[in-house]
């Protein structure tokens, strides 16, 4: 299970690294004309801080475990994580946008998996 749970972890950490490198280094209306239409909901500050939350995230749920320090903050990382997801798919419904919802379920319940088995049985 601890090999499955690093594979599941890494594979979160590179899809938030990468959505939140390119919410902090895209102007907002680059995004938007790029299909990220709900940033039109959010400042350049939000959407900006939206993308530092996965960037920190994503180092959350490897950095910490690889190098044994501060391993709390493994399961920690990935409960924000999908609290994260949560609020994207809130986002998205609100906005009409229904057919992204079901990324956001995928990647959420993926971080809240590695978050409950992080804290419970395959803690470090």
């Amino acid at each position: 299970m601890n090999l499955v749970l690093w594979i599941i972890a890494g594979l979160l950490a590179a899809a938030f690294a990468a959505a939140g490198l390119m919410k902090l280094t895209q102007p907002k209306a680059k995004l938007a004309a790029s299909g990220m239409a709900w940033t039109e909901d959010f400042s350049d500050g939000q959407v900006k801080g939206i993308g530092a939350v996965e960037v920190l995230g994503a180092i959350g749920l490897v950095l910490p475990a690889a190098t044994g320090i501060a391993t709390v903050l493994t399961p920690l990382a990935a409960a924000g994580l999908a609290v994260t997801m949560v609020g994207a798919a809130i986002t998205h419904l609100r906005r009409g946008e229904g057919s992204m919802v079901p990324i956001n379920v995928v990647l959420g319940g993926l971080a809240l998996f590695v978050a409950v088995m992080r804290f419970g049985p395959n803690a470090f």
